[in-house]
Parts: C-alpha cells; structure tokens; sequence
C-alpha cells in the first residue's frame, strides 16, 4: 500500500482542494431534520404575524380613508337612492376589523415574502440563494398587481353585473358582509393568479421549467385555466368567465417571455 506524504507545515501547497462532490455532502450535512423544518415554519410565521400586527396598527391611522377606497367600486354601482346596508349590530363594526386585517396584510407583504424565502432558503443552494430582492419584489408586485386588477377591473365588472338585475319591482341593496367578502375572496384568488410570472422566474432559473415546455403545454395549461377562472369567478355567465381567463392566459404568455429570458443567462452561469 502506497503512502501518502503529508505536505510539510512550511510547504506553500494545499492539503487538498476541495471537490464538487464534498460541496455536495457539506450540503447535505446542513440539511435539516423534519422537527427542524417545523420549528424554521413555525418561527416564520411568527414573523410574519408580528408584521401583520404592525400593519394593522399603521392602517388603523388611515382606517376610514382605506374603507372609503375598498367600498368605492361597490358604492359607484348602486342605483340613485341605494345604499349598502348591514342587519346585524356588530357587522359594521367587524368589517372595520377586517379591512385593518386585510390592510396590515397588504402593508406588510413584502416582509412576508421574505418570511417565505427564508423558509424555502435552507434548501438552496449558495448560487440560488442570492435571488431573495427578486422573489420579494417579483412576488410583491404580484400580489399588488392582482389586487389592483381586483379593484379596478374584476371587482368593478361583477358588481355592474349584479347591480344590472335592479328593477322597479326588485331592490338592488347589498349587504356590507357579503359585498366586502365577495371582494376578499377575489382579490385573494387574483392575488395567487398573479404570482404566476414569479413563481416561473424561479422555476426557470433552477432549470425547473423552460420555455419550450410552457409553449407545449399551452393547450392544457388554457384548459386549465378555464377551469379554474369558472372556480374562481362568483357568476356563470361567460363574460365574467372571461374577465377572468384572459388575464389568466396574458400572465401564462408572459411567463413563456419570462423563462425564454431567464434561461439564457442560467446556462452562461453554469457553463462559466
């Protein structure tokens, strides 16, 4: 058996270079268990309520601004002499409390996002991990963008609709709970509609998906989304379906841009 010489303490040589394999193992040495993934989700979504909490308490100095503001598209599609009403005697009160929720939500989305990453950070690795600005802004805007789609758009058009069926004989006068919870489950939907251009970018630059997959898959993916806009939206008439699905389809066009974009500079990275 051969033996190896030991570099002498003087010597200027290293003792051995370290191998891709060896990053490998490291890698996997710092992986953690699965109580310790729990304990990592557990801490970040203490964060996170902690900046919730935080955005409650700013938008509570804007309250009555933030309520006139999310009830305006509702308000703007009453007939003359209508108004929004609540029969039970803490309604109004309680929707106060949910339009702080929902603003300190809002407010403090970006720090959620950044809860999000560093939960998912752990299992990256080090040339992925740099990528936590774009994931927060990517899914930030995301998040803000279906939401003003929501309000200016989608909200607007259901509400025009439903108001369309007032007649003389039948009064159009909604409710406070159902108008403002009508509005929360579209923009939370709209809200994860519009992740989808994030949630490609990073698909793409781990190689996960490429744009020749998503061109593909157009046929399904539109399917698919037909599929879920009839889920999502509230009326079965196909106008409101298509509010829907096509800004669906315009965000699934875009992510083919994206990861058609994204994927040039990942093979330069990889082959530098």
């Amino acid at each position: 058996m051969a033996l190896v010489p030991f570099p002498s303490p003087g010597s200027t040589g290293a003792l051995k270079k370290p191998t891709d394999d060896e990053d490998d193992e490291d890698a996997l040495d710092g992986r953690m268990s699965f109580l310790d993934h729990l304990e990592e989700l557990r801490k970040r979504i203490v964060y996170a309520c902690f900046g919730i909490a935080a955005g409650v308490a700013f938008s509570f100095l804007f309250i009555q601004n933030i309520y006139d503001f999310l009830t305006a598209p509702a308000i703007a599609t009453l007939p003359a002499g209508s108004r929004l009403i609540y029969t039970q005697p803490t309604e109004a009160f309680a929707l106060y409390i949910n339009i702080s929720l929902l603003s300190g939500a809002v407010f403090a989305s970006p720090f959620i996002m950044y809860q999000v990453w560093q939960f998912v950070a752990p299992g990256l690795y080090a040339n992925e991990k740099k990528f936590v600005v774009p994931f927060v802004l990517f899914t930030t805007l995301g998040f803000l963008a279906g939401a003003a789609f929501n309000h200016y758009v989608a909200y607007r058009f259901v509400m025009i609709y439903f108001a369309s069926f007032n007649t003389p004989n039948l009064a159009y006068m909604p409710q406070l709970r159902e108008v403002f919870g009508l509005y929360i489950k579209m923009l939370l939907g709209l809200g994860l509609i519009f992740q989808m251009p994030a949630v490609v970018f990073f698909l793409a630059r781990i190689g996960a998906v490429t744009a020749r997959f998503l061109v593909k898959q157009f046929k399904y993916a539109t399917l698919v989304i037909f599929i879920l806009a009839a889920v999502v939206t509230p009326t079965g008439d196909p106008m409101t379906l298509m509010v829907f699905a096509l800004p669906m389809i315009g965000l699934y066009v875009l992510s083919i841009g994206i990861a058609w974009l994204v994927a040039p500079k990942r093979t330069n990275d990889t082959t530098a």
